[in-house]
């Protein structure tokens, strides 16, 4: 029992990493919706992309092959690596054109949208990118389905809590936003490598991923104190 609460616990660890690439791409997603529609887009799309990683669990409890070389040296999670590290690149580089473009404000003005239901697609999509190796991870760790299955599903309700207030943290400062997007580019190309079969190590991304967080919030804190110490200087001035 006690083997199976660390096994249990490290998949929750396992999953929450993952959950951080899940807050940038659905933040990135939901930006695309009118305001209104944003946050039904995340719970919607949480809950369905926990479904589709649970059935691809019993999926791949099914089909050991899914690893087996189906094409020269690739197999099926090779290439499903393959697609969705290049459809991150894609929308991460697009996403940060429109961005700089200011291509939101005129789309807003024009009151253009991304559709709801793409959205939605997009969310599920990407998730079962992301999951495919922590899942495989995870099968390697216990083959007790419970505890695989209560740990996503644990992971998810932690990542539904967070993704809102982070989102919207985020989508409010767009340093912040495109700082994310960098870091989607970052995550697109270590998915790429993965499906040819170059290993790179988790911690030569997210490491430099946080310390580029740390040195913007940094940043911010800064920009916001100037400015508080020009409005009290102006006030004493009034005064």
């Amino acid at each position: 029992m006690v083997d199976l609460i660390g096994v249990f616990a490290l998949i929750v660890g396992l999953e929450l990493v993952l959950g951080v690439d899940n807050i940038l791409v659905i933040t990135v997603l939901v930006s695309r919706l009118e305001e209104k529609y944003q946050q039904k887009a995340r719970v919607i799309g949480l809950v369905l992309a926990m479904v589709a990683r649970i059935v691809l669990l019993f999926l791949l409890l099914q089909l050991t092959e899914l690893t087996n070389p189906i094409f020269m040296d690739f197999s099926i999670r090779d290439l499903i690596l393959l697609a969705g590290g290049l459809f991150l690149l894609y929308k991460a580089v697009k996403e940060i054109h429109h961005t700089i473009e200011l291509k939101d404000e005129h789309d807003a003005a024009a009151n253009v949208k991304d559709s709801f239901r793409s959205v939605i697609f997009q969310i599920v999509l990407l998730d079962m990118v992301f999951s495919v190796d922590s899942v495989i991870t995870a099968i390697g760790l216990t083959d007790v389905v419970w505890v695989i299955v209560s740990a996503v599903i644990l992971a998810f309700v932690v990542i539904l809590i967070f993704a809102k207030p982070i989102g919207e943290f985020i989508l409010a400062n767009p340093a912040l936003k495109i700082l994310a997007l960098s870091f989607l580019i970052t995550i697109g190309i270590t998915i790429f490598m993965e499906g040819l079969h170059k290993e790179v190590p988790k911690a030569y991304i997210y490491l430099p991923m946080g310390f580029a967080l740390l040195v913007e919030l940094l940043q911010m804190r800064y920009s916001k104190n100037k400015e508080e110490f020009k409005e009290d200087a102006l006030d004493k001035l009034d005064s």
